[in-house]
């Protein structure tokens, strides 16, 4: 009968390091730090070091996208209606309006059920489209009304969970709709413009 075997972690002792966008990982203590990374004096064994990320990593975006959006919100630009035609094609809004996408949940630093549980509690979490162009990643700030993880079972990463929320992409305000396995971590999607109905 075969039996799996836990692989050993050849490292006693790991540090907290952190990049010039304030995003956090773990490193090796024995190790120098990666090139723009800078430790920020807590260290233990791995799973508390990912404890300590949890606690003080609460806002997922990156530095220079927070500072960005503060000043849209300060300055914000002015929305071009949905219906106007874009010269070039197709928008970005427009393509994922349209049908079903592939979708993905995106969590940082460890990708489980448990991490999209952790996300939900705090109300934000992100959800990429990997066919786009660069696959469009998108923070989403849930709207707890119209999502739905009561069929998912975080524990055991079985079932699948609603996820809605709202935010401004090209300058259209649109709403995320993203049916999301909690095994595989990845689902169906798309987007639907403000003003259109509410989603199903």
């Amino acid at each position: 009968m075969f039996e799996m075997v836990e692989e050993e972690d050849p490292f006693d002792a790991y540090k907290v390091v952190v990049n010039h966008e304030e995003q956090y990982s773990i490193w090796p203590v024995e190790r120098d730090n990666p090139p723009g990374w800078n430790a920020v004096g807590e260290q233990g064994s791995k799973q508390e070091c990912l404890d300590y990320i949890e606690t003080v990593w609460t806002d997922m975006r990156p530095l220079s996208l927070r500072k960005k959006m503060a000043e849209w919100a300060a300055n914000p630009p002015p929305t071009r209606p949905y219906s106007d035609p874009r010269p070039e094609g197709r928008s970005l809004v427009e393509r994922l309006s349209e049908g079903r996408h592939p979708v993905e949940v995106s969590l940082r630093p460890e990708n489980s059920a448990a991490a999209v549980k952790r996300c939900i509690d705090r109300g934000y979490i992100h959800v990429r489209f990997p066919e786009t162009k660069g696959g469009t990643e998108l923070g989403l700030r849930l709207n707890p009304e119209l999502s739905d993880w009561r069929a998912g079972n975080f524990e055991a990463a079985q079932g699948s969970v609603r996820l809605v929320g709202d935010l401004t992409l090209d300058l259209v305000k649109v709403r995320c709709v993203a049916e999301i396995d909690l095994v595989t971590l990845q689902g169906q999607g798309h987007l639907q413009p403000i003003n259109e109905p509410d989603p199903d």
